[in-house]
């Protein structure tokens, strides 16, 4: 493991930020779980109320996650095996995150944003199952990253293998 002071602040970040990111996700996915047994007016409205800010929690820390991640790469970039591929592997699953929100949960975000409340969209549980299966794939992604990083911080590197005695500074002792 390595400890340089850019290894050792990269990773404290990107557990903090990891671990905020995944974690708003799953509150996010119980909240929408809970929403399941509501008609669409319901779901429509805590949605709306959802994007008021949410978005925003999301970016303040999906992007620091990210470079957080970037920066412990950078930092470990000569070790080998672990101390590098599970920062790679942690940084791979935030980018399916990054991706699938971009690609699907954005832009239905934006289309319920436009919802009336009061008569939502005929096909508006069809659009909910779409965002949460996408959800569901962004909280997977995040807590196996979060995993990924904890398990980079807190193992121990393999003893180093001892060297072979010299058979000729051996029979001098």
């Amino acid at each position: 493991m390595t400890h340089s002071p850019l290894a050792t602040a990269a990773r404290f970040a990107g557990l903090i930020f990891v671990g905020i990111f995944s974690g708003f996700l799953v509150a996010v996915l119980v909240l929408e779980t809970s929403l399941r047994d509501y008609d669409g007016r319901v779901y429509a409205q805590v949605r709306q109320v959802e994007l008021d800010s949410l978005d925003t929690l999301a970016s303040a820390t999906l992007i620091p996650a990210i470079l957080a991640t970037v920066l412990l790469i950078v930092a470990v970039r000569r070790s080998r095996g672990p101390a590098l591929w599970l920062p790679v592997a942690a940084l791979a699953l935030m980018l399916v995150v990054l991706v699938v929100t971009l690609t699907i949960n954005l832009p239905i975000n934006g289309d319920q944003n436009d919802w009336d409340v009061t008569a939502p969209p005929s096909d508006w549980a069809e659009v909910r199952d779409d965002w949460q299966s996408a959800h569901m794939v962004r909280v997977v992604a995040a807590v196996g990253a979060f995993a990924l990083l904890l398990v980079a911080a807190v193992r121990r590197p393999a003893a180093a293998a001892p060297r072979p005695a010299d058979p000729v500074s051996a029979g001098r002792r």
